[in-house]
């Protein structure tokens, strides 16, 4: 897969899910309607988000608690959907 488009998200620097919020919608260019959720968040990959996408996850492990479940959500989204992969680094 050539990757058109790659989003570094940093845990060291994403302490809060508003944090992970802003940093998908504007890297990822998601719809104004994005809904700023898991169930949000699972549409737009799997229908908004266009092209090859690679999404690099720099220091998961630092990831707080109630981080945790977006970052399955977009292990979940790379095994459905084409075009998507998920990269820890």
């Amino acid at each position: 897969m050539s990757i058109e488009r790659r989003v570094v998200l940093d845990f060291a620097r994403l302490a809060t899910v508003d944090q992970l919020h802003d940093a998908l919608a504007r890297d990822l260019a998601l719809p104004a309607h994005y809904g700023r959720n898991l169930d949000a968040l699972w549409d737009c990959l799997t229908t908004d988000v266009k092209g090859p996408v690679e999404i690099v996850l720099r220091h998961a492990d630092k990831a707080a608690p109630n981080i945790q479940p977006y970052l399955a959500l977009l292990r979940e989204a790379a095994a459905k959907r084409r075009g998507l992969r998920i990269r820890k680094r």
